[in-house]
């Protein structure tokens, strides 16, 4: 049975067409762009003609919703062909779930059927330069201002504080900001919000960070100095809310985090399959030594598991149930899946692996991210060890 089977028609019709622009589109010019570490400005406008910033809204607000195990697929496809582009979409596709989930009507309105154009494209920024993974030690602050009439009418927020690692922040329109309404809340979760805000004064774009990989699209630096929010800015309206809110967009962004890494270990397997077949050595094509099958069996073997894992978060997630340790578990394992493929792709390359001319070695450079991003994986393991305890082990 193919993977695709799980699907409808339409949705198989989805994936196959994603399959076909990377083919067409995205590997001939991808080498080019990753080495001049270039924006995808063409290849992005050609995932909005596509829907692709669409996939998490519904239909009343002009989405193509598609289900979970659909979003995981069209994810690895984009992944296969460029890490970046799936990169591009997927804290899009938080802030598109999140609106969905815990926005109030004005705000899902504002923001969804243009988010679903891509005309407006969204980020989240969550992580804080001396924080990291420890969200709740945040620093950014949204103090409350009353102004106006005094009735509420003018009121709002000033924000102070600076975040790291923001993924398209210089180019997405909507960010949405994890920040402290009430810095003395105890305990701190019950005083973090998540604020809807867009590029203005007090809102600085400092720095690109440089990175190993992750080329051509941008992670930055943001600094927050009086930045003026609204006062109906804040994510559902309701003050206190953000951390859980953000925890369960993050079940999706760990989906689709473990997607991508399926993505470039799917493409390193397939580069080294070909390879190894027409790659000769010793008088025969090399996959037919013990040592460059073997790689080759396990590649195939822990790509397969990592797929079946994620799908079946993906399948839980799309039913509605809770699924922090199953995301977790998934970004875990094929995270860690893509670092050693990409790493065993290397080594049945030979020399060549190590070249700039071939797609491997970016596929090497790509894959450590999703082991540290959306959480690194010792925060996973934190996740998935917690919840077995909570949970009394895994069931059946």
């Amino acid at each position: 049975m193919s993977t695709l089977d799980i699907l409808s028609a339409d949705e198989q019709f989805i994936v196959s067409t994603v399959h076909d622009f990377v083919d067409k589109d995205v590997k001939p010019v991808v080498q080019e762009l990753e080495h001049a570490n270039t924006y995808p400005e063409a290849l992005i406008e050609q995932m909005k003609q596509l829907g692709i910033y669409g996939l998490a809204i519904p239909e009343e607000y002009g989405g193509t919703p598609v289900s979970m195990p659909c979003y995981v697929l069209i994810t690895e496809e984009l992944a296969r062909g460029w890490m970046s582009l799936a990169g591009a979409m997927g804290g899009h596709t938080v802030v598109a779930k999140l609106l969905l989930h815990f926005g109030t009507e004005e705000q899902k309105q504002r923001y969804l059927p243009r988010m679903a154009t891509g005309e407006i494209r969204a980020t989240m920024a969550l992580t804080e330069p001396g924080g990291g993974s420890d969200l709740q030690a945040m620093r950014t602050v949204a103090r409350r201002e009353e102004g106006g009439d005094g009735e509420g009418e003018g009121d709002g927020y000033v924000v102070n504080g600076s975040k790291t690692w923001i993924t398209n922040s210089r180019r997405s329109q909507l960010i949405a900001l994890m920040c402290k309404t009430d810095p003395d809340a105890v305990p701190a979760h019950k005083g973090i919000s998540v604020l809807l805000v867009e590029h203005g004064p007090g809102l600085t774009v400092s720095r690109d960070l440089p990175k190993l990989g992750y080329k051509g699209v941008e992670s930055c630096e943001l600094s927050f100095d009086g930045y003026r929010a609204s006062a109906d800015a804040v994510l559902g309206g309701v003050e206190g809310e953000g951390f859980a809110q953000m925890m369960k967009g993050l079940e999706t962004g760990r989906l689709q985090v473990a997607a991508r890494a399926l993505g470039v270990a799917r493409a390193a397997l397939e580069d080294s399959l070909a390879y190894a077949q027409e790659r000769e050595s010793f008088g025969k094509p090399i996959w037919k030594h013990q040592s460059v099958g073997n790689y080759l069996a396990d590649m195939a073997t822990s790509l397969m598991a990592a797929r079946q894992l994620t799908l079946y978060a993906a399948r839980e997630a799309q039913e509605g149930r809770r699924v922090d340790m199953e995301a977790g578990m998934a970004k875990l394992f094929a995270s860690e899946t893509a670092m050693q493929i990409t790493l065993n792709a290397v080594r049945v390359h030979g020399g060549y692996g190590y070249s700039t001319e071939f797609d491997v070695e970016r596929y090497f450079r790509d894959a450590p991210l999703m082991i540290v991003g959306e959480g690194t994986n010792e925060i996973q393991r934190n996740v998935i060890a917690g919840q077995l305890v909570e949970r009394g082990g895994l069931g059946t």
